[in-house]
């Protein structure tokens, strides 16, 4: 499913890296389901797995978003760095929003025996994902279209320097 997914949005941003930035944020989010289970003493079940999919999803969709508003931005004529950082500060409160509305939307089954996995996936995936990938993400698309871009400040070629 994920191949499809890479291949849908290759299309879409016409860009065989983008997609890969995008989806760098999905294993964020085991950085607060795995912990979160453990501290809760719960069990990774089927539901887990299923609750870890769907906020995989809900984490790529805030991505690519933020992903979207920063080429946007590039395509308006704003600087690389700005573009980067006004998505980050125009994006942030939608996809907190998002996240909040995860969180309490899970909270309603987090004491329920079958899908408690479920509840602890999506609302301790999203808080982690949130909080390390509305960083990672940017900084990700910064440094792959930095290094493609010249700065105007490499050193000249040996050949172009005088001699006396």
């Amino acid at each position: 499913m994920l191949v499809v997914i890479y291949v849908l949005m290759v299309g879409w941003f016409r860009s065989f890296l983008t997609p890969l930035i995008v989806m760098a944020a999905i294993p964020f989010s085991l950085v607060g389901i795995l912990p979160a289970h453990g501290a809760l003493h719960a069990f990774f079940t089927a539901t887990s797995m299923i609750g870890f999919m769907a906020g995989a999803g809900i984490v790529v969709r805030n991505s690519i978003i933020l992903v979207d508003f920063i080429e946007q931005r590039l395509a308006e004529g704003m600087p690389l760095a700005e573009a980067v950082v006004d998505a980050g500060a125009v994006r942030f409160r939608p996809m907190l929003l998002t996240a909040m509305a995860v969180v309490v939307g899970a909270g309603v089954i987090l004491f329920d025996p079958i899908f408690q996995g479920l509840a602890i996936s999506l609302m301790a995936g999203e808080i982690a994902s949130l909080i390390i990938s509305r960083m990672a993400v940017p900084v990700l698309y910064f440094m792959a279209k930095n290094r493609r871009q010249p700065t105007g400040a490499e050193p000249a070629p040996m050949d172009a320097v005088p001699t006396t």
